[in-house]
């Protein structure tokens, strides 16, 4: 496929690299560049370095290559709780316990495997169109990019953090009112297994938090917990985990962040429940939320039960804001 544009007069003194991240939207910088330096990517006619300016009205015409196979990993019939799909984009809920990127230990019965047993197109896809992950053990909603170009869009409003997501945290103690953590992560200084907040070295991190639920009393003897919602502003790893740790709020169930000997939860209560983005095709701002997995939501119920002084045998409603009986997929529109 080639593509031919006349750089327009404004452009002049721009860098060609710079240039070409805003002519060709739909391609990343990395690509463009490969592009570049392999010769598919001309200007008037002649190779040029990424670092020389242009004057304006330049054609540059990219002979774009053919899609190619961007990973060996097997497709694996696992099943996929889908909430949406189209051309260019996939939806889905990833349970607890599935393992998102094959490595050391899990080069096997990933979600990246599942992925490419659903839509085979998307072996030609980098990582198979994950543009983000969520930890082993926690639930909920995952975007997942089906060409290189909605890949682009997606990690775009990743970075700009355009795209937003939230996500559901029952941590232990009794959180009073809502706030926000911001402190930079990196590698732990002696347990390379783990991240930490650090001082010199991380990635800057925010996470705002937000009530949405308290557990405690008499019925409960003393003990006290917390339901939060959480919305990142950033990506880090073990991002939520470690700033609601620093707090003195750790996840209930987090084996490594979390109070030491707690066997209240079989995995840390976290879920990524609402997901919002520019659809990378129309644009559109869409909202996705992935039901609760069985698991937490028997957690709450049990909880809500000791507070309230009642059996689970009682009939009360569960939220309805994290049913799965509700709206899975809302469209917003400006």
């Amino acid at each position: 496929m080639t593509q031919s544009v006349t750089v327009p007069m404004a452009m002049s003194g721009t860098r060609l690299d710079a240039a070409l991240a805003i002519l060709f939207p739909d391609h990343s910088r990395n690509r463009l560049k490969a592009w570049l330096d392999d010769g598919h990517i001309l200007v008037d006619g002649a190779v040029w370095a990424g670092k020389q300016r242009l004057e304006g009205n330049e054609t540059i015409t990219a002979t774009l290559p053919e899609a190619t196979q961007e990973t060996d990993a097997q497709p694996e019939d696992i099943p996929l709780e889908i909430i949406f799909e189209d051309e260019h984009l996939i939806i889905i809920n990833k349970p607890p316990g599935l393992v998102v990127h094959p490595g050391a230990g899990n080069r096997e019965g990933t979600l990246l495997n599942a992925l490419l047993h659903h839509a085979p197109e998307l072996a030609n896809v980098a990582r198979a169109g994950i543009v983000h992950r969520l930890d082993k053990d926690t639930s909920g909603v995952m975007m997942v990019a089906r060409t290189p170009q909605a890949q682009t869009h997606l990690v775009r409003q990743l970075q700009t953090h355009a795209a937003s997501r939230e996500y559901v945290a029952l941590v232990h103690g009794a959180v009073r009112k809502s706030g926000t953590v911001e402190g930079a992560i990196g590698r732990h200084g002696r347990d390379r297994t783990k991240m930490a907040m650090v001082v010199v070295g991380g990635k800057p991190a925010v996470t705002h938090y937000k009530l949405r639920e308290s557990f405690g009393g008499a019925a409960m003897l003393g003990k006290h917990y917390s339901l939060l919602e959480c919305k990142l502003e950033t990506g880090r790893t073990h991002q939520i985990r470690v700033h609601l740790a620093s707090i003195k709020h750790p996840l209930v169930g987090d084996a490594t962040y979390g109070k030491r000997g707690d066997s209240m939860f079989h995995r840390q209560a976290l879920h990524a429940w609402r997901l919002t983005l520019a659809h990378p095709a129309t644009g559109e701002t869409v909202r996705f939320i992935a039901p609760m997995a069985k698991d937490m939501k028997h957690l709450l119920k049990e909880l809500r039960a000791q507070r309230d002084n009642r059996t689970l045998d009682d009939g009360f409603d569960d939220d309805e804001d994290f049913d799965d009986d509700g709206v899975e997929v809302i469209y917003v529109r400006d």
